[in-house]
């Protein structure tokens, strides 16, 4: 025995050699290094995490809405954290409980023995695996919580809506604040019961409790009894689900064919669908009863007796007798079935969209005045017609007001209202915003410290052109001068200002060059985050990707980091829970510009409203032409919209200011108490604001599809969609694109005088012809703001829609020939905007005529057209055109008498040599101007004016012989290039 020990190796001691290191194992020093990388991997991901978080926090307070940060924020942790671990609880509690439960291993079975391998593997992980698998589920329940905080917040602050349900006289704020927490409770449960269920049964099978191939009893009972609570648990939260689905069916959309996303109960639901879910409510609780009634019985027969009954019931009861009822009651005699239900519809629609007031009166179509001097003078006081199209001169303000190349205007300019010498004027506005397109060199202190802002309005009368075609301006030039007085004029927030800029430091900005050389500036505004810590560059590198930001010498003392820009994103960043207009507009106001921004309040839970999806009802020519129009979530369904809040963004300060609008909107009222101190009173709205505040054109134009259908108030009507109208497609472009609504001052006939209006037509379904016109008060400061007006047209009597009437113009053979003319060459024609105006019992139609000359890349209104009664004119100006109309001497073409087109003299051999030499001087006018002969262009431009007036005076000659048309005045020489006769030049960078 000594022997064999003192054979023993020496364990604690002996010589000390060089030891072998294990093959494959990496050195000490290249282990320091990968764990050294490994450190700085995670403090990497750390800080660029802290980074998103630190930023976030620095910008709302920078905007002084610090509380809706941290309100969301921990109103998210609070969530996480609660079914966080109400998940991983329940789960971890059904492992350790199975685990407890297992049965004493004797007798091994070639099953057990199967599964002891997985057992022994596991052993001296069972603590650590539990851990990781109730984190896993907690982690994933948790996220999943914390996106629901909007959820949580409108049950837990949420205010009645003092209006009940019709079916479970419940008041509306069940259905649009209680239901949805209440449909998520009841989803977290059934994720709990079942995964709970899942993770129990793995652990009893794992450790013996369930047999698959053993055999005798294929489960112990400690096994049984968890197992059957579980599924206890599981079926009572299926009764529960059955009975809120009761509430469900009026919040539920279906198909019907009398109209798209019906919402609530119909005849099948009420009879058959309501019945049923009771029913199937009461099977589930004894179901329930019966799993939990296990634990004594130990044995499944009755429970799985009744899951089997519950689920035959689900398919008979719930299935198959809705079908039966739907198949024999209701689709012999639906209108009669169905009628009851559809008034409630229509009811809780018109009052969900706010068109439930709306005004629907009878209108002829047809002027029966024979006095046409009194109809000249009313369409002045009817309508301040608008021949500058917002949407289509901002080339023209671009060519004629741009100045430098880092200055540019959106390409829908907007419509407001400013008063000179005590008259209301309707002005196109744009500002001349920041273009970074247009720096002469792009480098990252020329885009993020020198060229910050853009610079002043221009503004110009909407009811005027000057004599080459161009805008009247009331406010333009650098910097901008005018009618609007004085004002801070740099926009640092605005439309098109996307980028972040530094500003306030070391580095001079530019607000403009003139003949002395360029103008700079410092910002001297309290806006965006200060950058004189060391923590805020590090993190904003990080956020920007920009490792410049940490140590650019560009940044200093005051240096100031401006984002998140544009008017919409910063009104959505504020109030996340509002939906926001797609058409911000400018405006003066208090010697500061401030953007104006319309926001939306909405719901999807207003029993019986029907759905509509905002992208499809908000889109129309002009958002498929230009996406920054857009309304914000256009995705989203509702059946509840208000106008309730009228924000601004001061276009200096970039400060928000939340105004409340509808002060009787619950849903606004439910967001104050969630976050309150952000939204002022209305009685905070300045009058000069109040002056520039207007009924949003995306609210509008959802009322107008909704009206489409719900103009009509009877059941019976509605059914048959003998009354169903269409808003019609632009008829001044081939986009196939729904006609925006325009602004324009007008006065309805139950007005007393001109109100600033926004105004649409309707045509019948799959028809042309006009069926309705409507208009909506848009004075903030009127009574009638907000009061939907509808004309209704007789259906017995045709009267022109936009689309025809365009047709017509386009057919009429002196104006397509004087459009010819103007197309000659390079030229392009633009249409503007057909506006329509209601006129003693008739309509009266005005368009402007935009031309795009040869080497112009800008329109200028050239033509107008208007027609009344069948009468067309097509004239330089609005002025002629309606006098031509209105003459007294019979001009213009068509016959106010029948109200239909008589078609132009034609053959007159005087008339066509003189519109042949027309052709001639206009083709010898481009030959000129592409080889830059003045003396010969402006030699074939008096040979052009020459021929036209022969051909008009030989036409009007013909006219007085025969008493038929009078000719459309002829097209005015075609533009040319800037400088040229025809058009106007301006400074450009």
């Amino acid at each position: 025995m000594r022997t064999l020990a003192f054979q023993m190796p020496d364990r604690g001691g002996g010589p000390t050699g060089p030891r072998i290191r294990a093959a494959g194992r990496p050195s000490r020093r290249v282990r320091t290094l990968l764990l050294t990388l490994g450190v700085l991997a995670v403090l990497g991901m750390a800080f660029s995490m802290f980074a998103g978080f630190w930023t976030n926090w620095l910008w709302y307070r920078s905007v002084h809405y610090s509380s809706v940060f941290t309100t969301t924020l921990w109103t998210k942790i609070g969530l996480f954290f609660v079914f966080g671990l109400l998940m991983a609880a329940a789960v971890g509690f059904n492992v350790w409980l199975a685990h407890r439960l297992r049965p004493p291993l004797s007798a091994m079975s070639t099953e057990q023995q199967s599964l002891d391998r997985y057992r022994m593997g596991i052993a001296p992980y069972k603590r650590w695996l539990l851990l990781a698998v109730t984190a896993l589920v907690g982690l994933i329940a948790g996220a999943s919580a914390a996106g629901q905080w909007r959820t949580w917040l409108m049950w837990v602050n949420g205010v009645p809506f003092h209006q009940k349900d019709p079916q479970f006289h419940l008041d509306v704020s069940f259905y649009a604040f209680d239901l949805p927490w209440y449909r998520f409770l009841l989803g977290f449960g059934f994720a709990t019961a079942i995964l709970s269920l899942i993770a129990a049964a793995l652990t009893h099978y794992l450790y013996g409790g369930l047999r698959v191939t053993s055999p005798g009893a294929r489960a112990t009972g400690a096994a049984t009894g968890h197992l059957s609570v579980l599924l206890g648990i599981f079926v009572a939260l299926k009764a529960v689900a059955y009975w809120l689905d009761r509430y469900g069916l009026a919040v539920k959309s279906s198909d019907f064919k009398a109209t798209d996303n019906w919402t609530g109960l119909r005849y099948v639901d009420a009879n058959a669908y309501l019945p049923a879910k009771t029913i199937l409510f009461c099977i589930a609780v004894i179901c329930a009863l019966l799993f939990f009634a296990t634990l004594w019985r130990r044995t499944w027969q009755l429970p799985v007796i009744g899951f089997g009954l519950m689920v035959l019931s689900a398919i008979l009861i719930g299935g198959l007798y809705p079908a039966i009822v739907q198949k024999f009651q209701v689709q012999p005699n639906e209108q009669a079935k169905e009628a009851p239900y559809v008034q409630k519809n229509l009811k809780a629609t018109r009052e969900a969209y706010g068109i439930d007031d709306t005004k629907v009166t009878e209108y002829t179509g047809k002027s029966t005045s024979t006095d046409k001097t009194k109809l000249r003078d009313d369409v002045d006081s009817t309508a301040s017609i608008r021949i500058m199209d917002p949407n289509i001169v901002s080339p023209t303000f671009q060519q004629a007001q741009q100045m430098w190349n880092y200055y540019a205007f959106p390409t829908n300019l907007d419509v407001d209202r400013y008063t000179k010498d005590g008259k209301v004027q309707d002005t196109v506005i744009g500002l001349r915003e920041l273009n970074l397109d247009g720096i002469p060199k792009n480098n990252w202190i020329n885009d993020h410290f020198r060229y910050t802002h853009g610079y002043g309005v221009v503004a110009a009368k909407g009811t005027e052109a000057d004599g080459q075609g161009q805008p009247v301006f009331t406010e333009s030039d650098l910097p901008s001068t005018g009618d609007l007085g004085t004002y801070q004029q740099q926009i640092y927030y605005g439309e098109k200002t996307t980028t972040y800029s530094i500003v306030g430091g070391p580095q001079k900005e530019i607000d403009y060059s003139d003949d002395s050389g360029e103008k700079t500036t410092s910002y001297a505004g309290k806006s965006g985050v200060s950058l004189s810590s060391a923590i805020n560059r590090a993190a904003y590198a990080v956020a920007f990707n920009e490792p410049q930001i940490l140590y650019s010498g560009a940044i200093g003392d005051g240096s100031r980091i401006l984002y998140n820009r544009t008017p919409k994103e910063r009104v959505e960043a504020v109030a996340p829970w509002l939906t926001i207009d797609g058409d911000a507009y400018p405006a003066v106001v208090d010697h500061r510009i401030q953007w104006i921004v319309d926001a939306y309040t909405t719901s999807n839970g207003y029993p019986y409203a029907s759905r509509t999806t905002l992208g499809d009802t908000t889109a129309d020519s002009l958002t498929a032409a230009n996406n920054s129009r857009a309304v914000v979530a256009q995705q989203n369904q509702v059946n509840y919209i208000r106008n309730s809040v009228k924000a601004t963004v001061d276009a200096y300060t970039g400060a928000v200011k939340l105004y409340q609008w509808d002060t009787a909107d619950p849903v606004l009222k439910t967001w104050m108490k969630a976050f309150p101190g952000t939204v002022q009173p209305k009685s905070a709205i300045s009058t000069e604001l109040l002056d520039h505040l207007r009924y949003p054109q995306d609210l509008f134009k959802v009322q107008r599809e909704l009206l489409t259908r719900y103009h009509v108030t009877d059941a019976q009507t509605f059914l048959t969609g003998s009354e169903v109208w269409q808003v019609p497609d632009d008829p001044t472009n081939k986009s196939g694109n729904a006609v925006p609504p325009y602004y324009l001052s007008m006065k309805m006939p139950d007005q007393s005088r001109q109100a600033f209006s926004l105004s649409t037509t309707f045509t019948p379904n799959g028809r042309n012809n006009l069926s309705a016109f409507m208009s909506v008060d848009s004075e903030a400061d009127s009574p009638d703001y907000g009061k939907i007006r509808i004309l209704k047209l007789p259906t017995g009597t045709t009267v022109d829609g936009p689309k025809q009437v365009q047709s017509k113009f386009n057919s009429e053979q002196d104006i397509a020939a004087a459009i010819k003319l103007l197309k000659g060459g390079d030229s392009e024609v633009e249409y503007g905007n057909l506006l329509t105006v209601p006129l003693d019992g008739g309509l009266l139609y005005a368009e402007p005529v935009y031309v795009r000359g040869a080497g112009v890349k800008y329109p200028l209104l050239r033509k107008v057209l208007v027609t009344f009664q069948g009468r067309t004119a097509f004239e330089d100006t609005l002025d002629e055109a309606l006098n031509k109309v209105f003459g007294s001497d019979g001009s213009g073409t068509g016959s106010s008498d029948t109200g239909t087109t008589t078609p132009p003299t034609s053959g007159n051999p005087t008339v066509q040599a003189a519109l042949d030499d027309a052709q001639k001087a206009f083709e010898a006018g481009q030959e000129a101007l592409k080889k830059g002969d003045w003396t010969a262009y402006g030699k074939a431009q008096d040979d052009l004016r020459d021929a036209l007036k022969r051909a008009e005076d030989a036409q009007a000659k013909a006219n007085g012989k025969g008493g038929g048309t009078t000719a459309s005045s002829s097209p005015s020489p075609a533009a040319g290039p800037s400088g040229s006769p025809g058009t106007s030049s301006s400074p450009s960078g």
